[in-house]
C-alpha cells in the first residue's frame, strides 16, 4: 500500500491496523499535532488513539519529501505536495509571509493525505452533450457545482477520452492543453502523470491557470484548453485570448446555481463575451451526475436571458 511508505513504522503499524481491507474506500489520512489519528473512510471518521507529536509530522514530512524538503519547497509554499501515485499531502503551520506571499511554512501543525482516485468514465455522461460532431470539436463548455461535487473527476475524464478520440462516433483525438494550478487533473510527479490524461495532453502544473493557458497556447498549439476552478480577471483574460486564438475549452467553476454565476462579476463577463456555448451544473448529492444544462444563446445580449435549458 503506497501511502503507508510515508509514515514512520510505528505510525504505518497503526493505521494498517485500522485499515484491514477497506483501502479502497479510504478517501484521507489526516495527521494533527496533539491529536489522535483519523482515518476517513466514503465521509465517515474513524479515530487512532495515537497521539502526534511534532517529531512526527516532522519525520512524516521528510518521507514525503524524500529527505530534501527544500526541494518541495514551493510546493510546500503552495500548502500542499503531489505525491508518488497522485495522491496530495495538505500541509498547514504557521505561514511565512514576505511581499504579500508566503515564502515558507514553519512549524508544521497538519498533513491531510488526500487518497487519488481515478475514475475511469466519469465523464461518461457529459461528454455526449459537449461534442460538436458537425464540426468534429467540442463546445465551449463551463462545468458548475459545489465543492466536492466532482466535477474534477469528471473534467480528468473528460480530457482522457477526448486526447484518445471515440471510436464509436468517430471522435478523433484531440490536442490537449492543460494549465493545472494545483495538480489534481494529471496529479505530476517528477514529470510524470499519475493520472491517465490521454496520449495528445500537455500538462503545465504548478503554474497560475492564466500564465498555464497563455504559454500553452504559444508553445503547444493545442485544439483545446482546459483549466479547473476559474474564476478571477486574469483567468477571463486568458480564456479570451484563447478562444480567439480559435481554441476550444473546458473550464470549471464554483457555484450550485445561474444566479451564482451570475452574481460572480468575472464569470458573468465571460458570458457577456460569449464565449462559453455550454453550461452543465453538477449534482451536489450523486458526485459527477448531471443536475441541468444550458446552452448560451450567444445573440441575446443581456446575459440574463441567455440561457436555454
Amino acid at each position: 500500500m503506497e501511502i503507508l511508505e510515508y509514515f514512520p513504522m510505528r505510525i504505518r503499524e497503526k493505521i494498517n491496523y485500522k485499515l484491514g481491507q477497506r483501502y479502497n474506500n479510504l478517501e484521507e489520512i489526516r495527521i494533527r499535532v496533539n491529536c489522535p489519528i483519523i482515518l476517513i473512510f466514503n465521509g465517515e471518521e474513524e479515530i487512532i488513539p495515537y497521539r502526534i507529536t511534532n517529531e512526527d509530522t516532522k519525520e512524516i514530512l521528510q518521507y514525503v519529501c524524500e529527505n530534501s524538503i527544500y526541494a518541495y519547497q514551493n510546493e510546500i509554499n503552495h500548502g500542499y505536495i503531489t505525491i508518488r501515485g497522485g495522491h496530495r499531502v495538505g500541509i498547514t503551520g504557521n505561514c511565512v509571509i514576505e511581499n504579500d506571499k508566503v515564502i515558507n511554512i514553519s512549524y508544521i501543525y497538519s498533513l491531510n493525505f488526500r487518497i487519488a482516485k481515478q475514475i475511469i468514465g466519469a465523464g461518461n455522461e457529459i461528454i455526449k452533450h459537449i461534442i460538436d460532431i458537425e464540426n468534429d470539436n467540442i463546445f465551449t463548455t463551463l462545468i458548475v457545482s459545489p465543492p466536492g461535487a466532482g466535477k474534477t473527476t469528471v473534467l480528468r475524464d473528460l480530457v482522457r477520452q477526448l486526447s484518445l478520440g471515440i471510436d464509436y462516433i468517430n471522435f478523433k483525438g484531440k490536442t490537449i492543453g492543460v494549465a493545472d494550478e494545483r495538480g489534481e487533473i494529471a496529479a505530476m510527479y517528477k514529470g510524470i502523470p499519475q493520472n491517465d490524461i490521454g496520449i495528445r495532453t500537455d500538462i503545465l502544473d504548478n503554474v497560475p491557470k492564466w500564465i498555464g493557458m497563455e504559454m500553452l497556447i504559444r508553445s503547444m498549439a493545442p485544439q483545446i484548453i482546459v483549466a479547473d476552478e476559474i474564476g478571477n480577471l486574469e483567468d477571463v483574460n486568458a480564456i479570451n485570448y484563447a478562444t480567439s486564438c480559435g481554441v476550444k475549452g473546458i473550464f470549471t467553476a464554483h457555484g450550485e446555481r445561474i444566479e451564482d454565476i451570475n452574481m460572480n462579476l468575472y464569470l458573468k463577463k465571460i458570458i457577456d463575451l460569449n464565449i462559453f456555448e455550454i453550461i452543465i451544473f453538477l449534482d451536489k448529492v450523486n458526485k459527477g451526475r448531471i443536475k441541468s444544462i444550458y446552452r448560451l444563446d450567444r445573440s441575446e445580449k443581456d446575459s440574463s436571458k441567455k440561457y436555454k435549458q
